[in-house]
């Protein structure tokens, strides 16, 4: 996966406001890896499956993500962030 933008959607801009500062500055973290290295161990990188195909995920830290969308040519678009139950939220 090669990532060369990556855009937000109006969802994850609002959940991202409603995080603690804590997580949003290791979000900002977590995506400055994505960018460089999107297969970092620590980002956890996987496919999501069922009613989430298409989408991916990466790790923040062991309770929060950022579920994503790869568009194309290495567009990669931000769908939301949050908690595991963020999934849920999708379904």
């Amino acid at each position: 996966m090669h990532v060369k933008a990556i855009h937000y959607n109006q969802d994850f801009q609002t959940q991202f406001q409603d995080l603690t500062i804590e997580v949003q500055e290791k979000a900002i973290k977590a995506e400055k890896l994505f960018r460089s290295n999107p297969f970092h161990p620590s980002l956890r990188l996987h496919k999501l499956k069922g009613k989430l195909f298409g989408l991916w995920s990466i790790s923040i830290d062991r309770r929060n993500r950022i579920v994503f969308k790869p568009l194309n040519d290495g567009v990669i678009l931000f769908v939301s962030i949050g908690a595991h139950s963020i999934y849920e939220d999708m379904e």
